[in-house]
């Protein structure tokens, strides 16, 4: 099944740039036909990823890039993320246990509730990191 690239975003590494990610994630699942809520549960699982990415792997320095893909492949909704700072180990990345109780911590397990399929890795060349997160469209 081929798919459609819905969008193609590259930005800093800058949480003032988040509004737009999160219209552009809006716009995007309203096109594919995601209803009001799932579509609420895309904006904050990607808002939760750029988040992570913002914070863990450019600790916070603006001058990183990220690039998000959108993909729809006609049964799914694909989000693809990827950065160009050090590499993570992919073990490494999960939430905190939900038992304690405090601020923060919690980006992983949202994207993981919301999402249907959630995949970390590294790029090939060793260059940066590569998230996927897949939502069947229903």
């Amino acid at each position: 099944m081929s798919e459609e690239r819905l969008l193609e975003l590259r930005f800093p590494a800058d949480p003032t740039r988040l509004a737009t990610v999160r219209a552009e994630v809006r716009n995007a699942a309203e096109r594919v036909g995601c209803c009001s809520t799932v579509t609420s549960q895309l904006v904050i699982a990607v808002n939760e990823a750029c988040t992570n990415i913002i914070q863990h792997a450019y600790r916070g320095d603006p001058s990183g890039e990220i690039v998000l893909e959108i993909l729809n492949n006609g049964k799914d909704i694909i989000f693809r993320l990827t950065d160009f700072a050090k590499p993570v180990d992919p073990a490494r990345i999960k939430p905190r246990d939900l038992s304690d109780v405090r601020p923060g911590g919690l980006g992983t397990y949202f994207m993981r509730e919301i999402m249907d399929d959630c995949s970390f890795g590294q790029l090939a060349d060793g260059s940066g990191n590569c998230l996927e997160m897949v939502k069947k469209i229903e």
